[in-house]
């Protein structure tokens, strides 16, 4: 006897309200398990995007072009020069901004301190691409590429005990290899997601430093494009436009960063399967016991005329109809619960141990939909895979011994 899928629907629905207490109990579960996976890969894709771009954001762009050597012993006899009217060759709709700046490393010194720092010439114009187009400044940002001033992190002002409207002196190696020193009025204080940065680098006008340093040359051209698609693309291009120099993506430039945005992907792979495998034992344990108290009732359908694969189409068809309804709450349930985080959670207070891996104060979390259709999909059919235990185990039980019992 072959009974239609309809009715085995209706025997299914109809012995999952049979048994409301303990198909509550798992349904529960499996709602708590989906809605923690779905929040959780939430977190861990704002924490891998925010590291990534963090990584970009820092100086670096999604490629940059540098003279040979410079990484290994940065100083400004690796540096190149740049003609004016050149610009990236990218889709205006593909390329976000692009930066020449002069890095050199210096020695700030001021009345009460001394501190080496990378310090950097840019034209305030084209740094909308990197931190520092964006900071939060306590005074006055640098007007143009001509700019004398100077603009120091917060940190490093706290470190020198100076402010806003204070000179400094800085020393630097120019381009003839000998020592400049050049006295500087600070414009303001920056304020970076990472005391890091605000340690770290000092910006001038790029023109102010170039005069310093005795040339018209850059160290340094970032490119950050609007999606990464293209970064072969560009890639290729310029290592054949710029003979002789380096270009490197962000991932050769910041290998720490990369690594851990591949470790993420690993990360929400590991964190599913530890949920989901706890879950599947549950449910398993569950449908076993269920079963296990319907062999009477299984037995007279089989005795009937029900085939085999009929009885295991029903067990099967009930945990898929308990999975999907479970599955379809874990996901609702998960989603509110990100959106109640939309603002992001505040980590500033572990921010010198969050510096280490790359990430920001605040961490915002990222919903993917591929993730959530992925997490969906592998839910259910972990619940077929988990029902078909307790369904062969049943079918292995001669109808006139269920009968018996």
């Amino acid at each position: 006897m072959v009974l239609p899928l309809k009715l085995l629907f209706q025997l299914s629905v109809r012995n999952i309200f049979r048994h409301k207490r303990r198909n509550g109990m798992l349904l529960a579960a499996i709602v708590v398990a989906v809605g923690a996976v779905v929040c959780t890969s939430s977190l861990i894709r704002g924490f891998q995007y925010d590291m990534a771009d963090a990584a970009v954001a820092n100086l670096t762009g999604h490629v940059k072009i540098l003279a040979p050597g410079y990484l290994d012993d940065p100083n400004i006899g690796k540096s190149f020069e740049l003609a004016e009217t050149w610009r990236p060759d990218v889709a205006d709709e593909e390329l976000a901004g692009w930066a020449a700046r002069v890095r050199v490393p210096a020695v700030i010194m001021s009345e009460r301190g001394t501190r080496g720092v990378q310090f950097v010439g840019i034209d305030p114009a084209q740094e909308h691409i990197s931190f520092i187009g964006s900071v939060a400044v306590e005074g006055e940002h640098l007007a143009d590429a001509s700019d004398g001033r100077i603009l120091v992190g917060r940190a490093l002002a706290e470190q020198l005990e100076t402010g806003a409207g204070r000179r400094l002196v800085i020393i630097t190696q120019g381009h003839d290899g000998l020592n400049r020193e050049s006295g500087f009025r600070i414009a303001g204080l920056y304020d970076a997601e990472g005391t890091g940065l605000e340690k770290m680098f000092v910006f001038t006008g790029v023109d102010t430093l170039q005069k310093m340093v005795g040339a018209d040359v850059y160290t340094e051209i970032s490119i950050r494009l609007r999606r990464d698609p293209v970064l072969f693309q560009l890639k290729a291009s310029l290592v054949e436009f710029f003979t002789g120099l380096d270009v490197l993506n962000w991932q050769e430039l910041e290998p720490q960063a990369a690594a851990m945005f591949v470790f993420a992907d690993s990360a929400f792979f590991i964190w599913y399967f530890i949920m989901m495998g706890a879950l599947v034992f549950g449910l398993v344990n569950t449908l076993v016991t269920s079963v296990m108290e319907r062999v009477r009732e299984l037995g007279m359908l089989r005795a009937l005329g029900m085939r085999s694969r009929g009885v295991v189409a029903q067990v099967v068809l009930e945990s898929s109809v308990l999975m999907l309804i479970g599955v379809a709450i874990g996901i609702a349930t998960g989603w509110l619960a990100v959106l109640s985080m939309g603002d992001g959670i505040d980590l500033t207070q572990w921010a010198e141990g969050i510096e280490a891996f790359g990430m920001r104060g605040k961490l915002v979390p990222v919903p993917l939909a591929d993730d959530i259709v992925l997490i969906g999909l592998m839910s259910v059919v972990l619940g077929v895979v988990a029902s078909l235990y307790p369904a062969l185990r049943i079918v292995r039980i001669k109808p006139l011994e269920a009968l018996r019992r």
